[in-house]
Formats: structure tokens, C-alpha cells, sequence
């Protein structure tokens, strides 16, 4: 690169075509034309995922798009156009903002949200300086994998009034996402939640389960709305789960770039942290969603081999474009109960397997006691634990009180064991953390 923003790209070969055996390298480019459609890609590969986080919490959704363009181009220019990725909405959020805003309204999810960003950046100063080793000690594959997977599990019991209440447009939304991941080839295929929404959508129109209303008084052009956060210490512990999920996406999502390009980016994983810290702090100062780098557009670099980070600035640049289109955010909000319920679904599904597919990528031996009652403890916590318990005026949901146990379990049982030498409790090298496929 001719600058430590990252920009000044080599022109690939012709700049028209990718020689055989090659890909467009982080630092190189197409001609501006096949640059530019790579970009629109990135922004199909993430709209839906990156849109459906605001219409389950109530944020707004063009705000929602404009932090997340411009927290992408942040984590361009802070890692020096090393990584290549899209910032969207993470679903690790979920349940503390909607915790948060059931207690604070949105302000108060907002302030959890802005510390989160704020222990994500502080982490990836530390790792900047010291490396990745302490992270994996800390939280070793059967930790990491207790935590994402408890994370979608409590989130189970959001997608139950939606399937009381209407079992056809749910169930329908289930199933065109489903059937569309398996359908469908390429880009269509990879955009199977975007697919199954419009189909549940259009089930849900139907039968007369949307609302235009808003739609029809929204204005074309117009700035989005921002809300400040405000800060309460009950809140706090919501979204500290979160950040450990944001550290393992991260340092997967680096991983992967690396292995698939060829290059070496292990001294950019502290940066690609803080970048990420940064963009969610934003967020949270103005009205947006929590953010964290999007596996979806991995795979419009693996489909089209073209890695070059400046597809991304393309795609920040228009998803900032569509933050100033109020219509874009009203179409959005009028997405009915079904069809975020039945997405949430497969989503909170996923998120849990993804934390039980982290055991075996890393081979975690269940036959040791200490990695059995450490996930098994922390997932039946963050089960049952659907209304919070109250310690001292601080109140603790399912997911913060099952992170904590997962943590306080395994490091109490291994350094009892180790003192005591009843049990093996050299825990399986980490392989390190695959991104998630929902941010």
C-alpha cells in the first residue's frame, strides 16, 4: 500500500480479468467498474442480516446502515487496508438490548452498547501489544463455544409469541429460508435470510399482517434519526457476554482472511479489534446497532476471488448512501412479528450450533469433567434464567450470569485439579474461532 490508510491499489493483471491460480490481493484492484459491482455484492451479502437486527429491536434501520458503512470504512483505515470486511450488525447483541430497552428504552441499550465498544477497544490494544495467547487462556474452546451457543439459546424464547400467534407467516418465513440455502446457487443461495424475509413477508402481506402506514408518511430523502445514549449500571453486565463473541468473530475473521489470501495478518489482529471497538462505540453514540465483521461477504470473496478492500470502500460507501433514503428505513419497520420470528428462528438456532461446531472444530473432550460441567452449568443458567435475578439493585439476565458461571466453573475445576493432580486439565490446543455466518 503507498499510504497506512490503505489506499493506492495495483491494478490486478489487465485490471479486467483474474489470472488462473490467482486472486485480487487486499492491496491490488479491477478496473472501477468490476470494483464497483464486487461492492453492490458486499451490500446484498450483508443488507439482510445487517437490516434485520434494527426491525428485531426497534432501532432504526437507516441508522443502523449508516454506522455500519461508516464503521466499515473505520476498520478499513485502521487496519491499513490489510483485512478486507464489511461491518454489520452483530445478533450478539440481542438479548442485552432488548433487555436494556425493556428496563431503559433504547438510550439505555445505546450506553451498553458504547461500553462494549469501549472493553472491545481496550482488548485490542492490549492484543496489539501482547498478542492473542492471554484471550485463548482465558477463554479456551470449550468456554468460547458454552458462551456463543448460550447466547442463541436464551434467545429461543423470543420466537415463541410469533409462533402462537401466527404459525403460518412463521413457519412459511422457516421455511423459504431453509429451503432457499439449499435451492439456490451462488449469490442467491448465500442470501437465503434475505429470501426467506421477503417470503414470509409477502405470506404475512397476504393475510393482511403488515402495516403501510408508516411507509407512505416516510419521506424520500432525509438525514436518519439519532438517539444519545445514556448510562446505568445494571446494563453494563448485559453486554459483556457480547464482547467476548466480538473478540472470537474478530480473530476468526482475521484468521480467514489470512488463510484464504495467503498472507500473514497475525500483528493486524489487535488492530482489527480496536477498529471493530471503534465502529460500536460510534453506533452506540448516535442510534446504531453493535457491529462486528460479516462471514456473509467472505463469501462473495470466496465466490468471486477478488479480496481487494476496495470493493469495501464501494460497499460503505453505498450502504451510507441508503442511510439518507427514510423510505429504505419504513419499508423495513413494516416487517411483521412472523417473519422476524420465524428468521429469528434459524438465526438464534445457528448461533447456538455455531457455539457447539467451535467444540468439535477444537476437538473439546467431553469425557473431562471440567469441560462437561462448565458448558453444561453455563447453558442450563442462560436457559432458565429468562427473567432476570436482582443482586443488590443489579440485575443479571440469562446470558450474563451463564457467561460468568462458564468462566468461574472452568477456572475454579482446572486450577483445583492442577494443585491437586486429579484430573487432566490441559485443554485441546485452540485452532482459533471460524467468523460466524451471522455476524
Amino acid at each position: 500500500m503507498s499510504n497506512p490508510l490503505g489506499f493506492g491499489w495495483k491494478i490486478h493483471g489487465d485490471g479486467r480479468t483474474i489470472r488462473p491460480g490467482t486472486v485480487v490481493a487486499p492491496d491490488e484492484r479491477l478496473n472501477w467498474l468490476q470494483t464497483t459491482g464486487v461492492g453492490v455484492q458486499h451490500v446484498m451479502a450483508m443488507f439482510g442480516a445487517t437490516v434485520l437486527v434494527p426491525a428485531l429491536t426497534g432501532f432504526p434501520a437507516t441508522t443502523t446502515l449508516l454506522f455500519s458503512g461508516i464503521g466499515t470504512l473505520l476498520f478499513l483505515m485502521v487496519t491499513g487496508g490489510r483485512v478486507p470486511s464489511y461491518l454489520g450488525s452483530s445478533f450478539a447483541f440481542l438479548a442485552p438490548v432488548g433487555a436494556a430497552t425493556a428496563t431503559h428504552g433504547m438510550s439505555g441499550a445505546l450506553g451498553g452498547i458504547l461500553a462494549a465498544g469501549v472493553a472491545l477497544f481496550a482488548v485490542g490494544a492490549i492484543v496489539q501489544k501482547s498478542g492473542v495467547g492471554w484471550i485463548h487462556a482465558l477463554m479456551p474452546p470449550v468456554v468460547m463455544g458454552t458462551i456463543v451457543a448460550l447466547i442463541g439459546l436464551n434467545l429461543a424464547s423470543a420466537t415463541a409469541s410469533a409462533m402462537h400467534q401466527v404459525p403460518l407467516t412463521t413457519f412459511a418465513t422457516v421455511a423459504a429460508v431453509v429451503v432457499s440455502a439449499v435451492l439456490f446457487k451462488g449469490m442467491l443461495g448465500r442470501l437465503s435470510i434475505l429470501v426467506g424475509i421477503v417470503v414470509g413477508y409477502l405470506v404475512a402481506l397476504a393475510q393482511g399482517q403488515v402495516d403501510f402506514s408508516k411507509v407512505s408518511e416516510a419521506g424520500w430523502l432525509g438525514a436518519p434519526a439519532f438517539t444519545s445514549p445514556t448510562f446505568h449500571a445494571d446494563v453494563l453486565p448485559l453486554f459483556l457476554p457480547v464482547v467476548f463473541v466480538l473478540i472470537a468473530e474478530n480473530i476468526g475473521h482475521v484468521k480467514t482472511v489470512a488463510l484464504m489470501t495467503g498472507r500473514d495478518l497475525d500483528h493486524v489482529n489487535g488492530r482489527a479489534l480496536m477498529a471493530d471497538g471503534a465502529a460500536t462505540i460510534l453506533a452506540g453514540a448516535g442510534g446504531g446497532s453493535g457491529t462486528t465483521t460479516y462471514a456473509e461477504n467472505i463469501g462473495v470473496m470466496a465466490s468471486s476471488r477478488v479480496y481487494s478492500t476496495a470493493a469495501y470502500w464501494v460497499a460503505g460507501g453505498a450502504a451510507i448512501l441508503l442511510a439518507f433514503f427514510p423510505k429504505v428505513g419504513a419499508v423495513i419497520n413494516t416487517i411483521p412479528m412472523g417473519v422476524s420470528g420465524g428468521a429469528g428462528i434459524v438465526l438464534y438456532g445457528m448461533i447456538g450450533i455455531m457455539g457447539a461446531r467451535l467444540w468439535v472444530q477444537n476437538k473439546v473432550d467431553f469425557s473431562n469433567p471440567i469441560n462437561l460441567m462448565t458448558a453444561g452449568s453455563g447453558l442450563i443458567v442462560a436457559i432458565a434464567l429468562i427473567e432476570p435475578l436482582d443482586f443488590g439493585g443489579l440485575q443479571f439476565g440469562g446470558i450474563a450470569m451463564g457467561t460468568a458461571l462458564t468462566l468461574a466453573v472452568f477456572h475454579l475445576m482446572r486450577v483445583i485439579a492442577r494443585a491437586r493432580g486429579t484430573e487432566p486439565t490441559d485443554a485441546p490446543e485452540d485452532e482459533g474461532a471460524a467468523p460466524s455466518k451471522l455476524g
